[in-house]
């Protein structure tokens, strides 16, 4: 084990937008850090940023490329980020969408919705299922929510449904695994590359940047709070707690 920082997270989506600031977040507090994302150029220059602010805590930053719904893909994932002890963070970012713009219901088809399902909910939780033995006592886990998976938008069914059941297998996680703690984590709207295509063509210059609610997850981690489905705009009061 890394004796000079046994911290290990493992954040997927991470080479932009919240999985990237999130990382950065966790990079300047000295974590170990395992990250993945489907666009390795992008995901290499996230890696040399979160290198040089790592370098100073000797954490290490390690990045692969690759497809959360792979199951070798994830798999290596584990191995790779287990290499100098066990996990204390796991964090299931990466998501898909569904489309741009976002279509109906009733223009949903199958193989769109079967991608929805195999990103959002059967990846998060097959990866936790091969994780669970190399996770650390009273690790965490950080499943990314969103608001449209508890409330009912046009066009936002498909992407929403996913999220309603990725909270829903964070809480039945948390009651079969009681010894960690298990958290859906709703960020609030973000100015991501995500959001924009939720809304293409739209000026979205007043969404906060995911910067802005980094330190909120960050201080989720440490805060001892339940496990359960929280909002990130409702738990600011951490980042103030431990700064203070």
């Amino acid at each position: 084990m890394n004796t000079v920082n046994p911290k290990n997270a493992l954040i997927t989506g991470a080479s932009i937008g919240l999985g990237r600031a999130l990382a950065v977040e966790l990079a300047r507090q000295g974590w170990n850090l395992t990250i993945d994302a489907r666009t390795p150029e992008a995901l290499a220059r996230t890696e040399r940023l979160l290198g040089e602010i790592g370098e100073p805590h000797h954490a290490s930053i390690r990045a692969l490329p690759g497809d959360i719904t792979d199951a070798t893909h994830r798999d290596h994932l584990i191995a790779v980020a287990t290499e100098s002890g066990p996990l204390q963070l796991i964090v299931n970012n990466a998501s898909a969408l569904g489309g741009s713009p976002l279509p109906q219901l009733r223009q949903l088809d199958a193989a769109a919705y079967e991608n929805l399902l195999r990103t959002n909910v059967l990846a998060p939780q097959q990866l936790l299922r091969a994780a669970i033995g190399r996770l650390a006592a009273g690790a965490v886990i950080i499943n990314v929510s969103s608001d449209a998976g508890v409330e009912h938008y046009e066009t936002w069914g498909g992407y929403g449904s996913t999220k309603a059941a990725l909270d829903h297998q964070t809480l039945t996680w948390a009651a079969e695994e009681p010894q960690f703690t298990w958290y859906a984590v709703d960020p609030g709207d973000l100015r991501t590359a995500m959001h924009q295509a939720a809304f293409p063509g739209e000026d979205i210059i007043d969404r906060p940047e995911p910067e802005s609610v980094a330190p909120v997850f960050a201080a989720l981690i440490t805060s001892g709070l339940p496990s359960g489905r929280y909002r990130a705009g409702d738990l600011r009061y951490l980042v103030e707690t431990s700064a203070a």
